[in-house]
């Protein structure tokens, strides 16, 4: 018997895979991709939190991975963590969620446990998942087996506020059935909360980061506004942050990244649309959010001067990833950037020290061996992410000209 199977393991899910080894219990993992399970197997990491060597201690410590659905039938608990993006038109896309209920559907057993952690609309737990467990399994929710949805709060890269430390929000289809995930994740996490049901804990996490999209494009649309009022923004968030009450401080940067910010909210107007309701204000913020990367590219021609053509121009884009200090490019605004200075004819170079090779629309951008030694030779840098490894005073010292999207530097740069 296994204590607890986890189906999809990436960012969200190897991590609490690791956190349940370390706790004693028995896990197994499931994905479909076999390059994933291989690599684990091998003791091999291909999560950014999670190291070789915390691989290795998890299978020592009993860790099994399988991309074979029957190893699911021995599961007394099953968590499922597969990714929730958008489809081409915004919508949302469920298929992983569906695809991985159907495969779990027929091994769960009576008694069990199946939760829901994918970021997902209120009413998916309920009206998705449940349907297909109760049809292939011919039992019923909140008698049979226990259901529950328990949104994923994995911050990369956040040293500070891991699984363990992070409380976690649990919603049961009934009261026994929150029972059971409070007992699951109670052994995993220092602090479980009850949510009144898994729709409330459904809106629970799109609220989270709903409410930093709005506050991000807030700071983001006052930056261009600033900018004509030659304002320095940042010092005045800075001051406003002294404030000991009713102020929290969010900073301006060249678009919103990962998969958790740009993509949540687009979860909750959807659902609102199908309601017949409307968020005016979340959909305002994706606007302004999403026309960020333009902004930075109209902002390198006002640097550059001249007549304003990018035709020609060389351009170092440092820090590519959506956040800094981690190698995630989920939705990174670095590749709309591009696509919009490649569209204008400028030649493009990229330094990250965690990405080795960099590609947009299937054509690679040439990678700068050394971002100081780069940031000299071309006739614009942007920092788009302000990676610890950088030191931000040689390269504006070293560059012509330097577009500081992330308000990290001061002499010598142009603040976005």
């Amino acid at each position: 018997m296994t204590d607890l199977a986890v189906i999809g393991l990436g960012y969200a899910g190897l991590p609490l895979a690791r956190e349940a080894a370390a706790a004693g219990l028995s896990v197994a993992g499931y994905d479909v991709d076999p390059h994933v399970v291989t690599g684990l197997n091998g003791g091999r990491s291909h999560v950014g939190d999670v190291s070789d060597g915390d691989v290795r201690a998890m299978l020592h410590a009993g860790f099994t991975v399988t991309d074979d659905p029957a190893e699911l039938s021995t599961a007394q608990a099953a968590v499922i963590c597969v990714p929730t993006p958008l489809r081409a038109d915004g919508s949302p896309d469920l298929r992983s969620v569906r695809r991985a209920t159907e495969t779990l559907a027929p091994y769960v057993g009576r008694g069990a446990l199946v939760v829901l952690e994918s970021t997902t609309y209120p009413g998916t737990t309920d009206q998705v998942v449940r349907p297909v467990l109760e049809r292939v399994s011919g039992m019923t929710a909140g008698a049979d087996f226990h259901l529950a949805f328990a949104p994923e709060r994995i911050d990369p890269g956040n040293r500070g506020f891991g699984l363990r430390n992070t409380p976690k929000v649990v919603g049961g289809l009934m009261p026994c059935c929150a029972q059971a995930a409070a007992a699951l994740y109670g052994k995993v996490c220092d602090t479980v909360v009850m949510a009144k049901g898994t729709r409330e804990a459904e809106m629970a996490k799109l609220l989270e980061n709903t409410y930093r999209n709005v506050n991000i494009a807030l700071v983001n649309e006052l930056a261009m506004v600033a900018h004509d009022l030659d304002v320095d923004l940042w010092d005045a968030i800075a001051c406003a942050a002294t404030k000991p009450f009713g102020f929290q401080p969010f900073h301006p940067g060249p678009g919103v990244g990962g998969h958790c910010i740009p993509v949540d909210p687009n979860y909750l107007i959807h659902q609102a649309h199908a309601a017949g309701s409307a968020l005016r204000l979340v959909e305002i913020a994706q606007e302004i959010n999403g026309s960020m990367p333009a902004y930075v590219v109209r902002r390198a021609a006002e640097v550059l001067g001249a007549d304003g053509s990018l035709k020609g121009v060389s351009v170092l884009l440092a820090g590519v990833t959506y956040k800094e200090n981690v190698c995630d490019l989920r939705e990174t605004p670095a590749r709309p950037i591009v696509r919009r200075l490649r569209a204008e004819s400028a030649n493009v170079t990229y330094h990250d020290p965690y990405v080795a090779a960099f590609t947009v629309d299937g054509e690679p951008v040439n990678r700068a061996a050394d971002v100081v030694r780069a940031a000299a030779t071309v006739d614009l840098t942007i920092l788009l992410q302000a990676h610890g490894a950088y030191d931000l005073d040689a390269i504006v010292a070293a560059a012509p000209l330097v577009l500081d999207a992330r308000g990290r530097t001061r002499n010598g740069a142009h603040l976005l």
